[in-house]
């Protein structure tokens, strides 16, 4: 699965939304010619990424290209149950991408239209934000 090599600071701050509620990158096809853009917003972890490209490249039988538009790099931590508050904050679980409104998630071609779209429905059923299919 999705995971970076080397990270700067090995555990981040939650963050916070503050007012931009659409993405202002990755707002545009760049690759192919049918892409899966989120309407809402979600961390999107890298189980979640890897489900997704799995339905995606079964559906179209290994045919076409399949771009991943996103990398989780934001590290999530967690404590372990049952631990009292206090001694700090945990180890990192796992690694998950902040998508906000707007981002194209995946990008697909060299298939046909009905293909695509079959494709990046079944993915988007893998995610936790809701998906619109998009086309050039």
């Amino acid at each position: 699965m999705l995971a970076p090599k080397k990270v700067k600071h090995r555990k981040w701050h939650k963050g916070r939304s503050r007012g931009r509620l659409v993405e202002t990158r990755g707002t545009k096809l760049s690759y192919g010619n049918y892409g899966l853009k989120a309407e809402t917003a979600a961390w999107v972890n890298s189980r979640q990424i890897e489900a997704a490209r799995r339905a995606i490249t079964n559906s179209l039988n290994r045919a076409g290209k399949v771009w991943i538009r996103i990398f989780p790099d934001k590290p999530i931590t967690k404590r372990p149950p049952e631990i009292t508050m206090g001694g700090g904050k945990g180890a990192v679980d796992h690694y998950v991408f902040p998508v906000k409104p707007g981002r194209i998630l995946f990008e697909i071609d060299g298939v046909t239209i009905d293909q695509a779209k079959r494709a990046l429905v079944l993915a988007g059923h893998k995610l936790p934000v809701k998906g619109k299919f998009v086309s050039r």
